[in-house]
């Protein structure tokens, strides 16, 4: 039985986050404010490029997982190697210093992402789940938070802390708090990391988070005569 974590945009789409999905033909996407997930189904027919095209747009960069194969004419922008790990026996923990943080913390966080770079995060990534993070003299110097949510699973994400902060353990008790959050619901964390990011793949390994898989993530550029005259 196929697990939800092997196709997890997709389950999540058709899942706990319906509410945030667009829909063209057989795919799937997050509105480009919450994310920058397209998700196309595990039994794809022969449309499936037409219907990617009609939501990306013409020229528009569109994330993948393998094993999709796009057309021969689809410009490959970008090839990610990359790894999902999943709980494992993390041993969780609160934190009485880690706030949550909402609509009103958004440029902030936007400034640490950008500052950091932990991975794709939108003006609207925090409504898709909680977002933790620790302030010092008032400015947000390291935050971790909610992702993806497949049935029964939540992943942990945009895990940063402010250059100036680490090495003191910041990243790490925010993902202990923010996964005592996800098992207090009763579900369990996963995580994804770029393959090549040995040093966080070792924290995570560290906190109890084990390889479950390795996947690779194909940018695409959808060429413009593949949209031309479809509505995206």
């Amino acid at each position: 039985m196929a697990s939800p974590l092997d196709n997890p945009a997709w389950t999540s789409l058709t899942g706990p986050h319906a509410h945030f999905a667009e829909r063209h033909g057989q795919v799937l996407r997050y509105r480009p404010d919450v994310a920058t997930f397209v998700a196309l189904p595990d039994r794809p027919d022969a449309d499936v490029w037409s219907d990617v095209a009609a939501l990306a747009g013409p020229g528009g960069i569109v994330p993948i997982t393998t094993p999709h194969t796009p057309p021969a004419d689809w410009e490959v922008v970008e090839r990610i190697d990359a790894v999902q790990l999943v709980d494992d026996g993390v041993r969780v923990a609160e934190d009485a210093e880690a706030v949550r943080l909402g609509a009103a913390d958004v440029p902030e966080m936007m400034d640490l992402v950008e500052r950091t770079q932990p991975g794709p995060f939108r003006p609207r990534t925090v409504e898709l789940g909680t977002y933790l993070g620790i302030r010092r003299g008032g400015a947000l110097v390291a935050m971790a938070g909610e992702r993806l949510h497949p049935p029964g699973w939540t992943e942990i994400s945009a895990v940063c802390t402010d250059p100036a902060y680490r090495g003191l353990g910041l990243a790490t008790r925010l993902v202990r708090a923010v996964t005592a959050g996800i098992r207090d619901r009763g579900e369990q964390a996963l995580m994804h990391a770029s393959a090549t990011n040995t040093s966080a793949i070792r924290l995570y390994e560290s906190l109890g988070f084990r390889l479950r898989t390795r996947l690779v993530i194909v940018l695409l550029r959808v060429p413009a005569h593949a949209a031309a005259g479809v509505p995206a």
